[in-house]
């Protein structure tokens, strides 16, 4: 969403990629693009933290936990928040199924309300999951998410939701590249979502049109360096991974406010599945809105 961002959840990476050997024993297994460099990764996060900072008021950090991988760093994908609280997620990337637990007793240690879990067969990321507005919201089924999961959020958010909108996702790169639905979409205002065109299904760009929402197109290019990956901090007011010149000016004519982080190590490299919003190489590190959220 694209609310103002009162409090953040984020994962550090010396709580999650911990240190260089850590790094070189996990990054293959995890499908990241290469190995990232853990001092430059701190050193990236420590700017995005920056920015992050001047606009939110309260930032939390997810604790180590040796029962997660490093990407675990991706603080987005575990759960999702309502108006009311957390759902909790299972991802459909099996090495990071154990962050839900973890999740779990952070935000219960936080006093931060849990609406519901996910159960069964059914899998999901954060990144598959898009709050258009207060009251409608998108689910990707795709490879992370499946129906079982999408039955499952819809039934546990009736009361919330005025329109609940089932995105059909393609194959794209195929099974392990993890297209999500924030792959392709990105929303900064009420009106106004930073999209890559070619992956969306015809039927939801057209509703996107509909609604009367105005859309950033993304070419290519800065599609795979993360330019479809905008965090909105306050309506029109983005953080974005820096190298994406076309999307920026786009969104500046629009009327946003853009502010760039250097993201190689910590949001290029790694896996899709990231940001998050993802595409082979697609994270933010997390988010929690006010009311509405991102996580």
């Amino acid at each position: 969403m694209y609310h103002f961002l009162e409090r953040v959840i984020v994962k550090h990476p010396n709580d999650a990629f911990i240190n260089q050997h850590h790094i070189k024993n996990e990054w293959q297994k995890l499908n990241y693009l290469s190995e990232p460099d853990f001092e430059e990764a701190t050193s990236e996060y420590a700017e995005f933290i920056s920015l992050l900072s001047r606009h939110v008021p309260t930032i939390d950090y997810l604790p180590p936990s040796e029962q997660v991988s490093m990407d675990s760093i991706y603080a987005h994908d575990p759960v999702k928040f309502t108006p009311e609280g957390a759902l909790i997620l299972k991802s459909g990337k099996a090495l990071r199924q154990p962050e839900a637990a973890v999740y779990r007793k952070f935000l219960e240690e936080k006093e931060i309300p849990i609406i519901g879990e996910l159960t069964g067969q059914a899998t999901s990321d954060g990144g598959d999951i898009v709050w258009l507005d207060d009251r409608v919201l998108a689910v990707g089924n795709g490879y992370r998410t499946n129906a079982e999961a999408i039955r499952q959020i819809k039934e546990m958010t009736a009361h919330l939701v005025d329109e609940f909108i089932e995105v059909q996702l393609p194959h794209a790169d195929g099974e392990e590249e993890c297209l999500h639905l924030m792959s392709f979409i990105s929303m900064v205002d009420k009106d106004l979502a930073v999209v890559h065109s070619p992956l969306m299904p015809v039927a939801f760009r057209k509703l996107l049109l509909s609604r009367g929402i105005q859309l950033i197109e993304v070419p290519k290019a800065e599609y795979d360096l993360l330019g479809c990956n905008v965090l909105a901090v306050a309506p029109r007011v983005c953080i974005m991974v820096a190298g994406n010149p076309s999307t920026k000016q786009q969104l500046e004519e629009a009327g946003a406010v853009v502010y760039e982080y250097k993201g190689e190590e910590i949001s290029v490299k790694g896996t899709g599945g990231p940001t998050c919003l993802t595409s082979p190489a697609v994270r933010t590190p997390t988010l929690v809105k006010r009311g509405l959220t991102h996580v």
